[in-house]
C-alpha cells in the first residue's frame, strides 16, 4: 500500500511539472519583459542670453511624443537651436535620429507635433526665443520647413483636434505663465481670439514661482481633462496636475487631488509631459525628472501609466528605479488567448485528484493565475 501511494505521489507530481512546463509555454511568460526609468538620458552645455541669461547643464527634457505607422516619435528640448528626433518602437528603447528642425536664434524650447489626418502633413509647433512658430513636413522625422510665427509672447504649444475636427492651441503667456487657448480654422489659421483657461492660484503651483505651463489635452467620456505643470520648472517642487471642462474653452475646474504626480520617494521635479496611448489603450505619460534634488535644468526622461479610476479621476504615480510591465508595443491575437488556454489546462488537469488538491490548497496557481519571472529592458 505504501508503495502503491509513494508511485501515485510520483505520477502526480510529474504530472503537474509538465502542466508547469505546458503553462509557462502557452503563456510564453517565461520572461516578462520591464523597464526601469529613465528610458532617455542626455546632457548639453548651454551659453545664452536670450529669451534670459543662462550657462550650464541642460538635460534633455519637455518630451513631445508621436506615435505613428507603428512607431513612437519624441520631439524634447535639447540643445537650446532646434530639435532631434528620437524613435522608439516600446517607448523605452530609443534611437536618435536626425535633426528635425534648426534656426539660428536661441532659446529653442518645448515642441509639440501634430499629424493632421486631412492633408497628410505634420506640424510642428516651436518655442523659439519667446514666441511659437508652426513648421511643416511630409514625415514624422523631418526635416520641417518653417511655415512663421504663430503666438507672440508665447511658449509651450500643443494642438489638440476635438471629435467633431476642430482645431484648438494650447499655450502659455510668455511671460505670465498663464495658459490659453486658441481656437484654429486649420493647424497654422488662427480663428478668433484666445481664452484665458488656467492661472496659478493653488498653493502647489505658486511653491517657488507662480506658474502654469505645459499643457497637454486629453478626453475621456466626453469631459476634457487638460493636463499641465505648476511652480518652478528648475525645482524638485514641480508637479503635475490637471483641470476638467465640458469644452475645451472651458471653464476649466482644477482638481482637488492636485498635483497627480509629484515628488518623493527619490523623485524630483516630474513636470512638462505628453500622453500617449499603446495598442491595448493604456495610457502613458512621458515627461521628464530632475537628475537629482539640485535646483537646475538636469532633466531625465521617464514613462509612466496614467489611468482613470472608477469615478472618473486621472491617476499616476513618478517612479524611477522600480522595474515596471514594459508598455505594449503590438496589438492582442484576435485567436484564443493565453488566458483561455491556461483555463483550459487548469481545468483538465483538475480531474487528477493530486493534482485539484494541490490547487485547493493555493499551492499553485488557478484561474489563469501564473508567477512570471522578470528581467530588466534599460
Amino acid at each position: 500500500m505504501r508503495k502503491r501511494n509513494i508511485l501515485y505521489i510520483f505520477m502526480g507530481t510529474g504530472m503537474l511539472s509538465l502542466l508547469w512546463v505546458m503553462i509557462l509555454s502557452a503563456t510564453g511568460a517565461k520572461v516578462v519583459k520591464t523597464y526601469t526609468n529613465p528610458v532617455l538620458v542626455e546632457t548639453f552645455i548651454i551659453q545664452r542670453e536670450k529669451p534670459d541669461n543662462f550657462s550650464g547643464v541642460l538635460g534633455i527634457g519637455d518630451p513631445a511624443v508621436l506615435f505613428h505607422a507603428g512607431k513612437y516619435y519624441l520631439y524634447p528640448t535639447g540643445d537650446n537651436h532646434g530639435y532631434d528626433v528620437y524613435i522608439s518602437g516600446d517607448l523605452v528603447n530609443w534611437n536618435k535620429g536626425p535633426r528635425v528642425f534648426q534656426t539660428s536664434e536661441p532659446g529653442v524650447w518645448a515642441p509639440d507635433v501634430f499629424y493632421n489626418e486631412r492633408d497628410g502633413k505634420f506640424y510642428l509647433y516651436y518655442t523659439v526665443n519667446g514666441r511659437i512658430g508652426a513648421a511643416i513636413s511630409d514625415r514624422p522625422d523631418g526635416v520641417f520647413q518653417d511655415h512663421g510665427t504663430l503666438i507672440e509672447n508665447g511658449i509651450d504649444a500643443h494642438m489638440f483636434v476635438d471629435e467633431d475636427g476642430r482645431y484648438y492651441l494650447y499655450s502659455v503667456e510668455y511671460p505670465g505663465f498663464r495658459i490659453h487657448v486658441q481656437p484654429m480654422a486649420s493647424p497654422v489659421q488662427k480663428k478668433g481670439d484666445p481664452v484665458l483657461i488656467i492661472q496659478a492660484t493653488d498653493p502647489w503651483e505658486k511653491k517657488h514661482t507662480a506658474l502654469t505651463e505645459a499643457p497637454w489635452m486629453l478626453k475621456h467620456r466626453g469631459l476634457y481633462y487638460l493636463l499641465y505643470s505648476a511652480s518652478g520648472a528648475d525645482t524638485r517642487d514641480y508637479a503635475i496636475g490637471y483641470a476638467t471642462a465640458k469644452s475645451p474653452l472651458g471653464p476649466f475646474s482644477k482638481s482637488g487631488n492636485n498635483p497627480i504626480i509629484k515628488k518623493g520617494g527619490g523623485i524630483f521635479g516630474p513636470g512638462h509631459g505628453s500622453v500617449t496611448k499603446t495598442p491595448d489603450g493604456q495610457l502613458w505619460l512621458v515627461y521628464h525628472q530632475q537628475k537629482s534634488g539640485a535646483r537646475g535644468w538636469n532633466r531625465i526622461i521617464c514613462i509612466d501609466p496614467l489611468w482613470f479610476d472608477d469615478q472618473g479621476g486621472l491617476r499616476g504615480k513618478a517612479t524611477r528605479a522600480k522595474s515596471r510591465r514594459l508598455p505594449l508595443s503590438r496589438r492582442k491575437s484576435n485567436g484564443p488567448t493565453n488566458q483561455s488556454i491556461i483555463n483550459e489546462m487548469v481545468d483538465n488537469a483538475a480531474k487528477s485528484p493530486f493534482i485539484f488538491s494541490e490547487i485547493q490548497r493555493g499551492k499553485y496557481p488557478q484561474n489563469g493565475k501564473v508567477v512570471k519571472q522578470s528581467c530588466n529592458v534599460s
